[in-house]
């Protein structure tokens, strides 16, 4: 169990991190609140941040089920970016010459609007799982694999040298020098790319879904409920987040020697 001390350290590093943070969005709620209430203006044009909670906790279960489906269609599309941008960024570590031939490839696919591509994936794979699937990762890809492609070329170039000077085979030099070098690269587009996928996901379930975020923001808007609208807005916030917050967790527990290397105060 945590002494008196250590809880009053632990709370003091929390309040230190997260209290600016909460400070300047608890101002910025106030000022929204006591501008709706000061103004008069009209619920439909500008909720008031209570009246926003309000409904969003009377509508949680329906807020809640559409959160489930957004989330999972974030989790498996991620997931997918992940393996093929894991995949991809060794081949082209491995065969140089792809880099040249896949990186225009993929670079293009960056410069298709979501707005215009999203109904085309969902018109191609339905309203189901799949669509949703498929946007994520295409939001989702490039950044990871340019983050590790960057990493392999961090690698020391002594070290290389060393490990093929004692037999190590081009694979072996890639396990146990280049990837270990790349985690640095690799948490930093996952911190990138988490913030989009939620994002991904919700754009595909408003260009057509049966369930999600996406669809229940489209129908609010539909019947003039920015309030609704709002509150899903503050769900889909808050789980991004949460993933970013996970992602953070994740890094710093694979890469203990960050917290060393952290200023105390």
């Amino acid at each position: 169990m945590l002494n008196a001390s250590a809880l009053s350290r632990l709370f003091a590093r929390i309040f230190n991190h997260a209290g600016p943070a909460v400070a300047s969005v608890s101002a910025l709620v106030l000022g929204w609140e006591a501008y709706v209430q000061l103004s008069g203006i009209s619920p439909t044009a500008l909720p008031a941040p209570s009246r926003v909670l309000a409904q969003g906790f009377e509508n949680r279960e329906a807020l809640a089920g559409h959160t489930l489906a957004t989330l999972q269609a974030t989790l498996f599309g991620f997931a997918s970016s992940l393996s093929a941008a894991f995949m991809f960024s060794t081949l082209i570590d491995f065969f140089r010459p792809l880099r040249r031939a896949l990186f225009p490839v993929f670079i293009i696919t960056q410069t298709l609007p979501l707005v215009a591509i999203a109904p085309l994936i969902v018109l191609w794979f339905g309203f189901g799982l799949t669509p949703k699937i498929v946007l994520v990762a295409l939001v989702t890809f490039f950044p990871m694999l340019v983050a590790l492609a960057q990493g392999y070329e961090s690698t020391d170039r002594d070290l290389s040298e060393l490990l093929a000077s004692m037999g190590a085979s081009r694979w072996r030099i890639f396990i146990m020098a280049r990837l270990p070098s790349a985690r640095p690269y690799f948490f930093a587009g996952l911190c990138i790319s988490i913030t989009y996928a939620v994002v991904g996901a919700i754009f595909a379930e408003y260009a057509g879904a049966a369930r999600g975020l996406g669809i229940y923001i489209l129908n609010a808007k539909n019947n003039f409920r920015p309030d609704l609208v709002l509150a899903a807005v503050f769900v889909s916030s808050t789980l991004t987040l949460l993933l970013f917050g996970a992602t953070v967790l994740i890094q710093r527990a694979s890469m203990p020697w960050l917290r060393l290397s952290e200023p105390t105060r």
